[in-house]
């Protein structure tokens, strides 16, 4: 899963950025809003981070463009304001979470995933498409009730795919949710032919109907034959 976080607190964005990334997260972080604005143009997170006091700008006014260019990525604010007017401003201006400084890593953690479910799952914790069911908590895959060995990596593709059913993903685009922006400084994309490869290689050993279909010159795209 991917995220944006917009945090000018160098030491809590590490904190929270470290602390993402040994959770199987792929955590983006800039520091002020024209970066900010940078990263929301060019990608799509699953979670974004928001402190609502940047330098050269302010989170509302980030919110209020998220809005504008209809993008629908979920966003938690963080920030040490805790009156009702401003929280009720953030949710005005599409925020779906609130989160008050200072707080815990482990709540942080709950909320996002949280939100992902929300927004992705219908507020499940187990994904389940026909024979293939995956848990979100204990990371765990079944394919017709037994667990299969996949990476991490690996359900993280199975869920942007199951997430995105029948849209057509370009290789770019699960490039980037795997990696980054760290995707836009490797030369190729072999590395996602490779996980398409292996999981549907292990889905099919579980005895998985080919849910996952090549785009010839797109991408590709998970669709129920």
């Amino acid at each position: 899963m991917k995220i944006l976080l917009i945090e000018d607190e160098k030491d809590l964005a590490k904190s929270i950025q470290d602390y993402l990334k040994t959770n199987d997260f792929v955590c983006e972080w800039v520091t002020d809003f024209s970066l900010a604005l940078e990263k929301i143009a060019l990608y799509d997170y699953d979670c974004i981070l928001l402190d609502l006091m940047l330098p050269r700008g302010n989170g509302f006014d980030i919110l209020s463009h998220l809005k504008k260019l209809n993008k629908s990525d979920g966003v938690i604010i963080i920030s040490a304001k805790q009156n009702l007017e401003t929280r009720l401003e953030g949710f005005n201006l599409g925020a779906d979470d609130y989160l008050v400084k200072p707080f815990h890593l482990s709540e942080l953690l709950v909320r996002i995933q949280a939100l992902i479910r929300r927004k992705k799952f219908d507020g499940n914790n187990i994904i389940t498409f026909n024979e293939i069911q995956i848990d979100l908590l204990s990371k765990v895959v079944k394919v017709h009730g037994i667990s299969i060995d996949v990476t991490k990596k690996e359900i993280d593709l199975l869920l942007f795919l199951i997430g995105n059913n029948k849209k057509v993903l370009s290789k770019e685009a699960i490039a980037e949710h795997l990696s980054g922006d760290m995707a836009d400084m490797i030369d190729n994309h072999d590395f996602v032919y490779a996980h398409i490869k292996n999981i549907k290689k292990k889905l099919k050993n579980a005895e998985s109907k080919s849910y996952i279909k090549t785009v010839y010159g797109l991408g590709y795209k998970w669709e129920d034959e």
